[in-house]
């Protein structure tokens, strides 16, 4: 009797459907959205932009999380670990990738430091894990319950808000507490009690592994990348509160967590993600290409 033809391998080839599963990683990939981020809007913009399409058509299986636009890092990441709780129970899946941009990779973090039987990795992306200096300009010049931080709060609480409606999610929002999170101050003390993966020094690699975790990172230091990108003109000129190079809020060495892939890509905060609307940097990568080249690294990691 003949054996049967398997009908995908045959009009793919070998080659075509080694290419077509090299985002098969052995854990679903989540997504972890930063401050005042999303999921979908109007069914139209991803926060991720067209990120997890890109990694489901080479065969991983993604999850895009939504949590507050703006609360504590520990807050964030406890609506963070509930959904984390969800993906597991309803996959079967014993662990998952967590991939978190900017304040996102925090929220992965602590999900990480209270529940590593449920991550095999953390991954972050433009994440201030040494505090971001616009969150401590602010955190120095505003006068704890004054008008000036009433005034931050109340325009940046109804922000959330609203992105929380639009994305069909509905939650809480503490600017205040977010931007305290964020600031240098915020960071030591969140540092303090979740260390994993951090490097010794600021600008150095931290440990690949803790407590059975694989944590990488990556960021860029471009600000200015696209003239067709209204957002650039902000990030460039809020890069000028920065010491050292940064991708427009998240300075270089800030960003580094565990194996650093790379800190230098030619991509600003909202290029890292994909945003806005494909306004990247078209002499450098594609930030969606940087994701598939990662997601087939946790794959031949075995994760």
């Amino acid at each position: 009797m003949d054996e049967p033809v398997d009908v995908e391998r045959a009009e793919l080839g070998e080659a075509a459907l080694a290419a077509k599963s090299y985002a098969k990683t052995r854990y679903p990939i989540v997504l972890c959205h930063g401050l005042a981020g999303f999921t979908t809007m109007f069914r139209v913009v991803d926060y991720f932009g067209g990120v997890a399409s890109a990694l489901r058509s080479g065969g991983a299986e993604v999850y895009v999380t939504a949590v507050p636009q703006f609360d504590a890092t520990e807050e964030r990441g406890e609506a963070l670990l509930a959904q984390v709780e969800d993906i597991v129970a309803r996959t079967g899946s014993e662990r998952v990738n967590l991939v978190g941009h900017s304040h996102g990779g925090l929220d992965a973090r602590y999900v990480a430091a209270v529940r590593p039987d449920l991550v095999a990795s953390v991954t972050t992306i433009g994440s201030p894990h040494q505090g971001a200096e616009l969150a401590s300009y602010l955190r120095e010049h505003l006068t704890e319950g004054g008008l000036a931080e009433g005034a931050l709060a109340f325009f940046a609480n109804g922000l959330g808000k609203v992105l929380s409606l639009l994305s069909g999610h509905t939650s809480p929002q503490d600017a205040i507490a977010a931007m305290k999170s964020l600031s240098a101050e915020g960071m030591r003390e969140f540092n303090a009690v979740y260390p994993a993966g951090l490097p010794a020094g600021r600008c150095g690699q931290g440990a690949a592994e803790e407590r059975g975790v694989r944590y990488f990172s990556w960021s860029g230091t471009g600000t200015i990348t696209s003239v067709l990108d209204p957002t650039d003109v902000t990030l460039g000129l809020i890069s000028r509160l920065y010491a050292e190079s940064n991708d427009g809020l998240v300075g270089r060495c800030s960003s580094h967590l565990g194996e650093v892939v790379r800190d230098d890509y030619g991509m600003n905060h909202l290029d890292e993600v994909n945003q806005l609307f494909g306004f990247i940097n078209l002499s450098g990568p594609n930030p969606k290409s940087v994701f598939r080249s990662h997601a087939s690294r946790l794959r031949n990691a075995g994760l």
